[in-house]
């Protein structure tokens, strides 16, 4: 064999061989990666949420300005009957308060002079009984006229209503065995507004009411809805409300009234929502903003609006499958209402969706 075909059968082998090595380097790659399959591990199952996605009316949201107020149907303001000096005062302002507690005493010479009046009746009716008696002996012993048994009986009858009148007031008052007049809570609730003070003397002419007791199980607020808005506002819809005590907590009511006049001075409608108030977290005069929901005829794809992934300029959600399948879909969000977000794309209404810790899954399936 001369060099020139030796040199070339050489060539042609490493050829050959790198050729060989190349193809089994990339067969060996491929089942690398073929082996490393994706798969969730128990703990970051563990550490996710999911929901479905559902075809739904379209909600419109529009915010207002509101504040919580006391229910109105469950407050009460308490007077004093009588004029007089306060005695005893049992309550502070914010105090809890149950139906028929004592909230103050008062020492009053009104009451005095009603009780002066009672005796004075009582006294009237026993000598007015007696008379009755004597009369009624020595008519029947023919000594006086029917008249005077008539008259003796009517004369009794006024001094009976005088007494009756007397032991009414006394008992409308309050007034203990001592003589003292006892300022009781109508209702149940918490004392949120207080205009008296220890030893403080007042008669009828310069008191205000003594006591504003509400039942704070239930508040309201009161939305201010301008003329422009006023159109899209109506009996039944849904209010989703937030305050700046609690920036993450919603507090959930429905509109039960729009009430038919404008405020003079802001030209805004007032509109109530009427609220359950647990752990009492809602407290009268609180600044509130109102989102008040109105459902729409057209139907959505709707999902979590914390489930959706935003990244290089595209919102995802991740259809979950099973642990070893999770699909990255790109959707477009159309609108987001409070919590919900209306998309379109390639989901359907059922699928399922991860809506906690989906970056971590996110991650895994992009890296």
């Amino acid at each position: 064999m001369n060099r020139a075909a030796y040199f070339l059968l050489l060539t042609l082998g490493l050829g050959a061989c790198s050729k060989a090595s190349s193809s089994e380097t990339a067969t060996a790659a491929e089942e690398t990666k073929t082996t490393k399959k994706f798969s969730l591990s128990d703990q970051t199952l563990k550490e996710l949420a999911f929901d479905s996605v559902r075809l739904e009316p379209v909600r419109s949201e529009q915010s207002f300005s509101g504040q919580v107020t006391t229910n109105g149907d469950k407050t009460a303001k308490v007077f004093p009957l009588v004029g007089g000096v306060v005695e005893k005062l049992n309550v502070e302002l914010g105090d809890h308060v149950t139906k028929g507690q004592v909230l103050a005493v008062v020492r009053s010479g009104e009451i005095a002079d009603v009780q002066n009046q009672n005796s004075t009746a009582g006294t009237d009716v026993a000598i007015a009984q007696k008379n009755l008696s004597v009369a009624e002996d020595q008519f029947k012993a023919g000594l006086a006229a029917e008249r005077d048994v008539v008259l003796a009986r009517e004369e009794l009858r006024k001094a009976q209503s005088n007494l009756g009148k007397t032991n009414k007031q006394l008992g409308i008052y309050g007034v203990s065995k001592d003589g003292r007049y006892t300022i009781k809570a109508p209702i149940s609730g918490f004392i949120t507004e207080k205009n008296v003070t220890q030893n403080m003397q007042y008669n009828d002419s310069n008191v205000d009411s003594f006591f504003t007791i509400a039942d704070l199980d239930q508040v309201w607020v009161l939305a201010n809805v301008f003329e422009a808005d006023i159109a899209n506002v109506k009996l039944g819809y849904e209010a989703d409300i937030t305050t700046l005590s609690y920036p993450d907590k919603h507090f959930h009511g429905v509109v039960d009234k729009v009430f038919n006049v404008l405020d003079p001075d802001s030209k805004a409608l007032k509109v109530r929502i009427r609220l359950t108030n647990p752990g009492y977290l809602l407290k009268p005069e609180m600044y509130a903003q109102v989102h008040i929901l109105n459902t729409e005829k057209q139907k959505e794809l709707a999902v979590p609006a914390n489930s959706v992934v935003f990244d290089k300029d595209q919102h995802f959600v991740l259809v979950y499958k099973s642990r070893t399948e999770v699909d990255t879909r790109s959707v477009k969000v159309l609108k987001t209402v409070g919590d919900v977000s209306y998309v379109s794309g390639n989901l359907k209404a059922g699928d399922v969706i991860v809506t906690k810790n989906q970056l971590l899954v996110y991650d895994e399936l992009n890296d």
